[in-house]
């Protein structure tokens, strides 16, 4: 069970299609919405069980109607990937009618550590793939992440392909955006970046988001360049996910993107703000040179925040820090 959001989704991708072909027996059901039933399509041995939020799963009744539902299943163990209020609901129903149980550590302790402002011991903590993988040891079971296997480039429909063109430049994704602005590289320089690698023509940058204010700035960034093209909007999730399959490189923060891409096995790029790849949230599979920070040496109180949520006086202006000329030579 992991319900939200979309990037700690995406990152138990790789760990499940670790586990289903090192334990071919066994069968796995994830508990998510529905809308993220897409990232396990393609997994064997693997189902989805879309999680109701509205109707049929919503409050307490609804914890125990999910309990009841998946007890259909003939779970034997149930795996809290999750561990927040609703998932400890029918992890404790299932432990009560003695069925095998095990929850994620989140490690508040050391992230909390890694991100005050004062007295901070800078190390890197257990990423979330590791945290993931200690759950099913939990339960018997060995998951090995050294070697992964990832899906072949998906087949791109005509309705992408008349989207993004046929040629065969270079496919570059830039996600620019996150849930909070700490996160988010300056849209000035994030012009400047779109506009260098444009002006090689063997590239084309494909620029993905969502909502109507997003896209509104993707299409100001793209200034009606061919090779610069925004994808947000114009096609379905299913099929933002087969084109990013394609990708060569995504450029994205600290977000759900650069999961998405990583769990597909392409490589990814990522800047990072108020957060850092010490809190164990890099996306998989990628080296930590992949990760462009912002400068600790001006910023000594970076990272101030697990999840970018923690605004600091006066470091506005850390993610300038990471060069124009940085992030096109890394790409």
């Amino acid at each position: 069970m992991r319900l939200s959001a979309m990037g700690d989704v995406a990152m138990t991708v790789p760990v499940l299609r670790a586990f289903v072909q090192q334990n071919p027996k066994i069968k796995i059901t994830v508990v998510s919405r529905p809308f993220f039933k897409p990232f396990f399509e393609g997994i064997p041995n693997l189902s989805f069980f879309a999680f109701d939020e509205k109707e049929r799963h919503k409050g307490s009744l609804g914890l125990l109607r999910l309990y009841q539902d998946l007890k259909t299943l003939k779970i034997d163990a149930f795996a809290d990937l999750h561990n927040v209020l609703r998932s400890k609901v029918v992890r404790t129903l299932f432990a009560v009618s003695g069925k095998k149980v095990a929850s994620v550590d989140k490690g508040r302790k050391g992230k909390k550590e890694l991100t005050r402002p004062e007295n901070k011991i800078f190390k890197q903590q257990t990423t979330m793939f590791e945290r993931h993988v200690k759950v099913f040891e939990q339960l018997g079971f060995v998951v090995d992440l050294t070697n992964p296997i990832f899906p072949k480039k998906a087949d791109l429909d005509n309705e992408i392909i008349t989207l993004i063109g046929e040629n065969n430049q270079k496919l570059i994704g830039i996600a620019p955006f996150a849930q909070y602005d700490s996160k988010v590289y300056p849209l000035d320089l994030m012009q400047q970046v779109i506009d260098q690698l444009a002006s090689i023509k063997t590239n084309k940058i494909l620029l993905f988001g969502g909502g109507k204010k997003e896209i509104e700035l993707l299409n100001s960034f793209s200034d009606d360049k061919e090779n610069v093209i925004v994808v947000a909007g114009k096609i379905k999730f299913q099929q933002e996910l087969q084109l990013i399959s394609n990708l060569d490189v995504m450029l994205s923060m600290d977000s759900g993107n650069a999961h998405i891409a990583a769990m597909l096995g392409v490589k990814v790029i990522t800047l990072w703000g108020a957060t850092h790849p010490f809190t164990g949230f890099s996306p998989f599979n990628q080296p930590l040179e992949n990760a462009l920070v912002s400068d600790r040496n001006l910023y000594p109180k970076l990272p101030t925040s697990v999840y970018g949520n923690k605004k600091v006086e006066g470091y506005d202006d850390a993610m300038r820090t990471i060069t124009v000329d940085k992030v096109v030579s890394k790409i």
